[in-house]
C-alpha cells in the first residue's frame, strides 16, 4: 500500500543526488521501491541505478517481468486482479518472484 510513497522517496533521494552519499548496501537498499514498482519508466531508471551493483541481475529479472505481463502476476489475488493463463502458468514456475 505504500510502494508508491517509498518510490517518490526514492526519487527525491535520487534527484537530491543524495543517494551518492550512502554506502553500496543502504544504496541499493534505497533503490527497492524502483525494482517493485510496475511502470516499465521506472524501471529504465532502476536499470541505470543499479546497474554494477550486487542487485543488478534481480533488476534485470524484475524488469524482464514487467515488459512480458506489464505487471507482478504474483500481486494479482492480493490486488483482486484476475490472472491471464500465461500468468498462471509462468507462476507455476515462478513462485519464488
Amino acid at each position: 500500500a505504500a510502494d508508491p510513497l517509498a518510490l517518490a522517496l526514492a526519487q527525491e533521494l535520487v534527484r537530491r543526488g543524495d543517494d551518492r552519499t550512502l554506502s553500496e548496501e543502504r544504496r541499493v537498499f534505497a533503490y527497492m521501491p524502483y525494482m517493485h514498482s510496475e511502470s516499465r519508466v521506472v524501471h529504465d531508471t532502476a536499470m541505470q541505478l543499479f546497474e554494477g551493483t550486487p542487485n543488478a541481475e534481480f533488476e534485470v529479472r524484475h524488469r524482464e517481468i514487467i515488459e512480458r505481463f506489464g505487471r507482478y502476476p504474483h500481486r494479482n489475488e492480493a490486488l483482486g486482479r484476475t490472472s491471464s493463463a500465461e500468468e498462471l502458468e509462468w507462476m507455476k514456475t515462478h513462485s519464488g518472484f
